[in-house]
């Protein structure tokens, strides 16, 4: 039998809500098998989901509790479940911490996507996000001494700002499956069409896009964006469509499986995301592999992912006018869109899942030793 390791996360990636950091879960995890660990994903239930399941990827998924309940019942379970010799425990910080040093006394690492700070305030309640804001705030107390790593410069500068010691914290990009995310047979649409993917929440503000896209109609009268993913945000963002009268020039598919969202990816022209932050931007890594260069905003996280002038072009958060006439030029210039496109290619070709995974073993692997 292989080391057990033990995977915190409140979503599976098969939750209607997934994003990217469940989709690193779930890749990461065949690479864990493959080097002998027995992975095992702790999660809410949702849906018709099984209670217990082997995944594909040979990822044990063990889901328990809803939103409320799962962080109530956790201690309990990750106690019962770390009873096995040699136990690592991988804890996902990405909604709310789970303080696990306070209950457990296993070798624990950290993988911090991103930290939501005050833009909690745009996904939840207000006494939610008072809530997700004050636990932050515990991690340098709660997690003093562990391991973190963080999946892009940005988010380990974030960790630091808020007092976790630097010399804890290792970088280690997300990966990206090579075999599907790739540029061989892109066709793209004749129609100019931007690609808008991912979770559909209120802090991604596609509504600024929409924006864009209202100020460039009339010089790009066929233009078109496909918001490729769903999320609490889609109806709001449908009734600012209307209400700009662009129905003809947005569409909105919906969840997609993989496949559909590559053939959806290969018809676009560019990536745009105007996120108020992200831990990575993998999705703009995705579109890049195929082809697409992006703009985006230039936030914690994107400004990671986009290389300016390189891979794509970033521009002022929610500076509506700066972002249109960046998807402006790169539609208008195809010279332009096409050595960005080459360079966001080349640039999408150095990130794997395997080599994060071995990175992350590597961590692990020093952290029990340390102890």
């Amino acid at each position: 039998m292989g080391r057990p390791l033990l995977i915190l996360n409140e979503r599976d990636l098969s939750h209607p809500w997934a994003g990217g950091a469940e989709l690193h879960i779930h890749e990461m995890a065949r690479w864990f098998v493959r080097r002998g660990y027995e992975p095992t994903l702790l999660c809410t239930q949702h849906g018709s989901a099984p209670q217990e399941e082997l995944a594909p990827t040979g990822l044990r998924i063990r889901r328990f509790g809803n939103r409320l309940t799962y962080y109530l019942r956790l201690p309990a379970v990750v106690r019962l479940e770390s009873q096995r010799p040699g136990t690592v425990i991988l804890e996902h910080l990405n909604k709310i911490p789970f303080c696990t040093p306070l209950y457990t006394d296993v070798p624990v690492v950290l993988i911090a996507h991103h930290l939501f700070g005050w833009t909690a305030f745009r996904q939840a309640s207000p006494p939610v996000a008072a809530a997700v804001v004050a636990l932050e705030r515990l991690i340098p107390h709660v997690y003093r001494g562990r391991p973190f790593i963080a999946v892009s410069p940005s988010t380990r500068a974030d960790l630091i700002a808020r007092g976790v010691a630097a010399e804890t914290i290792a970088v280690v990009p997300n990966g990206l499956d090579h075999e599907l995310y790739h540029a061989r047979n892109r066709q793209p649409a004749e129609r100019p069409t931007l690609l808008v993917l991912g979770r559909v929440e209120f802090y991604k503000r596609i509504d600024l896009v929409l924006r864009a896209v209202g100020q460039l109609r009339t010089e790009i009268p066929s233009l078109h964006v496909l918001v490729v993913g769903d999320g609490r945000a889609r109806a709001f963002l449908e009734r600012q469509a209307a209400e700009l009268d662009l129905q003809s020039h947005v569409t909105f598919t919906g969840y997609v499986p993989d496949a559909v969202k590559v053939e959806h990816i290969r018809r676009c022209h560019l990536v745009v995301n105007t996120s108020e932050k992200e831990g990575w931007g993998l999705t703009v890594l995705e579109a890049n592999a195929c082809g697409l260069p992006a703009v985006a905003s230039d936030v914690p996280g994107l400004r990671d992912a986009v290389r300016h002038q390189e891979t794509g072009l970033l521009v002022p958060h929610g500076d509506v006018e700066a972002l249109a006439n960046a998807i402006r030029a790169l539609l208008l210039d195809p010279v332009l869109r096409e050595r960005l496109g080459q360079g966001a290619i080349r640039w999408a070709q150095q990130f794997s899942w395997e080599q994060a995974a071995t990175r992350t073993l590597e961590i692990v692997e020093n952290e029990v030793a340390r102890r």
